[in-house]
C-alpha cells in the first residue's frame, strides 16, 4: 500500500471557522505572542496564559470537521495515510482520520508543569490549582516557542517514506515544519493546495490554487482514481 503524508496548518481549520490565532499585525487575540506561547509567558502570568487557552478550547467545541477534513479520510480507502499538522484542534481525528501526529501540541490536553510525559485529556478549562498527580500545576499541551518539538523526528521519518505528499492550509514558512519538505524523496509528488500560492507547479510539485475545502476533494478523487 503506498504512503500518504498530509502537512496541514491554520488554513484547513480557518474554513471550519476556528481562528488561527495570530492577526495581521502579529497579535494573539490581542497579546502578543511571548504573553502566551512560550514559557517566559507562563512563569510571568500563569492565569492570562490559562485563559487565553480556555477560550480556545471553548471556541473549538462549537466547530466542526469541513470538507478537506472529510475527504482526507477517503484516502485511507487506498493508502497508508499520515497527517502531520501544525494545528493544536482535533478536527482531523473527529473527521475520522486514523493517524495523526500534532506537532505544536494538543489544545484537549494537559500536562503537568514537572514532568512533559504526563499528559491528559482535558477537555474543559484549565484553572490555576489544577494539579497533576505530581502535586504540580497543569498547563495547556502545546509546544511554545523556544520549546522542543518532540514529534519532529516521528514527522521526519513519516515524510522520508511518502509516496505522494500533500501540503495543505499552510505556507510552509514556518520552521522547524517547514524543514519537513527537504526529506521528502526525489521522486515524491507533491501537491500543494493554496488559494494564493507564490510558487507554480514545476516537475513533481502540482499546485492546486484553490481552498482547502475545495481543493483537497479534487486531489483526493485524483488520487483514488489513479
Amino acid at each position: 500500500m503506498k504512503k500518504i503524508v498530509v502537512l496541514t496548518g491554520a488554513g484547513i481549520s480557518a474554513e471550519s471557522g476556528l481562528k488561527t490565532f495570530r492577526d495581521s499585525n502579529g497579535l494573539w487575540e490581542g497579546h502578543d505572542v511571548m504573553q502566551v506561547a512560550s514559557p517566559e509567558g507562563w512563569f510571568n502570568n500563569q492565569a492570562l496564559v490559562l485563559d487565553f487557552y480556555n477560550q480556545r478550547r471553548r471556541q473549538l467545541k462549537t466547530v466542526e470537521p469541513n470538507a478537506a477534513h472529510q475527504a482526507l479520510v477517503d484516502l485511507e480507502e487506498q493508502f497508508q495515510v499520515d497527517i502531520i499538522t501544525q494545528n493544536v484542534d482535533d478536527l482531523h481525528e473527529r473527521a475520522g482520520s486514523s493517524s495523526v501526529v500534532h506537532l505544536h501540541g494538543e489544545l484537549l490536553k494537559a500536562r503537568s508543569t514537572v514532568d512533559e510525559n504526563l499528559v491528559l485529556d482535558w477537555s474543559d478549562d484549565i484553572c490555576e490549582g489544577d494539579l497533576c498527580a505530581k502535586k504540580s500545576q497543569l498547563r495547556p499541551h502545546i509546544v511554545w516557542f523556544g520549546e522542543m518539538v518532540p514529534l519532529l523526528d516521528t514527522a521526519a521519518q513519516l515524510t522520508s517514506e511518502a509516496d505522494y505528499i500533500l501540503i495543505v492550509g499552510t505556507s510552509m514558512q514556518v520552521y522547524p515544519a517547514a524543514s519537513l519538505i527537504n526529506y521528502a524523496k526525489n521522486d515524491t509528488a507533491i501537491y500543494f493546495i493554496d488559494p494564493k500560492p507564490n510558487i507554480k507547479s514545476q516537475a513533481n510539485l502540482n499546485v492546486i490554487a484553490e481552498n482547502a475545502s475545495t481543493g483537497v476533494p479534487t486531489v483526493v478523487q485524483k488520487l483514488l482514481n489513479s
